[in-house]
């Protein structure tokens, strides 16, 4: 069986080591996987430092697209990867999740009726102003094999009208569901161990045994609207007077924050000494930041689920969430862009921390059974 599997951004680049690692250790006579990069994350610190840092197979093609607007870069996309898949005549592609990557290549694939496995299907958030859900959906409705991380992804697919007592052969007009677990879950418990000991980040930045607040803010509708950006960095600002607040900066965010903070504002975050603000963290280096925080305050859905892999409470800055179970349990709160909001669910974790973490995301060997399922729908 051939795959190609396309990544562009971190954590699709991560989410990959999880299923090239099940290739390598169970099906490697089996399955040939062939990488392309869209480049859509070039930043070798959002990028090269992931296949260096976990073993990933370096990508086999680099489509090199960069940053650009939505639709010029997925057009790139979509005329390289239908180039690659012209090429290389795949059983099967191969995307994770909701970027333009993501979009990018179920168009491409769909057009020249390559089958698409899509992995992290059937999340929803049900808003449709986020370009996240444009593409998850998109691709949901392109792929012959879905495979969802949690139960509600599993029946949003069912709600939207795919027939979960389909047969085989699976394809695009008989597809194929599965709750499956999360292939994140399955690198976050393999990693763990790997990561204490080769990460250096708490010794190195100091932050070993502080209880520190972790933070990370990367969605457009933050980093670019002065308002919510403003009023989020006031939360921290408060929250950091009786706590350490670690902040690993996406690019994004590190370009707007002199741009979009008020001048004031600007000045006491950049020079308070109980917010450390840090270059984008290795993915090890971000695994050990999350097994060590007492909280974690997040936009990312990558890092919610990671807060609650490691049984941390997250106050999550946004007004919906795809991963609806973590905020039924209690182990989550939304609090959207609220500064109050923040801060009160803040002291709230901190007098009654959950106790409760189920097992919603599987088993940790999500990629194995991706695999089984590929080659038995061949």
């Amino acid at each position: 069986m051939k795959i190609v599997t396309v990544i562009g951004a971190r954590p699709q680049i991560i989410k990959a080591a999880a299923l090239s690692r099940a290739i390598k250790e169970h099906f490697k006579k089996e399955v040939n996987e062939v990488i392309v990069h869209t480049g859509q994350h070039y930043d070798d610190n959002m990028s090269q430092v992931f296949f260096d840092e976990l073993g990933i197979p370096q990508p086999d093609y680099n489509l090199c697209v960069g940053s650009a607007s939505h639709g010029v870069q997925t057009a790139k996309m979509i005329e390289g990867i239908e180039e690659i898949l012209l090429k290389e005549k795949p059983d099967y592609l191969v995307l994770y999740g909701d970027t333009n990557s993501t979009l990018a290549g179920a168009i491409a694939a769909s057009k020249i009726h390559v089958p698409i496995v899509h992995i992290e299907a059937g999340l929803r958030s049900f808003n449709k102003s986020m370009p996240e859900e444009i593409n998850r959906i998109c691709c949901d409705h392109c792929s012959t094999l879905l495979f969802s991380p949690t139960a509600t992804g599993f029946k949003n697919l069912i709600k939207e009208g795919f027939n979960p007592d389909n047969k085989r052969r699976f394809t695009i007009d008989n597809p194929g569901i599965y709750h499956c677990g999360d292939v994140m879950y399955d690198n976050s418990k393999y990693f763990a161990n790997i990561a204490d000991t080769k990460s250096q980040i708490l010794d190195k930045e100091g932050f070993r045994g502080t209880g520190y607040m972790l933070c990370t803010i990367h969605r457009d509708n933050n980093t670019d609207q002065p308002e919510r950006l403003n009023a989020i960095f006031k939360a921290l600002l408060k929250i950091s007077e009786s706590k350490m607040v670690v902040l690993p900066l996406h690019p994004r965010t590190s370009k707007l924050l002199n741009t979009n903070l008020e001048k004031d504002l600007y000045d006491k975050i950049t020079n308070n000494k109980n917010i450390k603000i840090l270059p984008p963290a290795s993915f090890l280096d971000m695994i050990v930041l999350e097994r060590h925080a007492q909280m974690v305050v997040t936009d990312s859905g990558g890092v919610q689920k990671e807060a609650f892999f490691f049984q941390k409470p997250c106050l999550i800055l946004r007004s919906e969430t795809e991963w609806k179970e973590i905020v039924e349990c209690g182990a989550a709160v939304i609090t959207d862009a609220y500064e109050n909001k923040i801060i009160d669910s803040f002291n709230d974790f901190v007098e009654n921390p959950p106790h409760k973490f189920p097992e919603i995301f599987g088993d940790g060997k999500a990629a194995e059974f991706i695999c089984k399922e590929m080659l038995e729908n061949l």
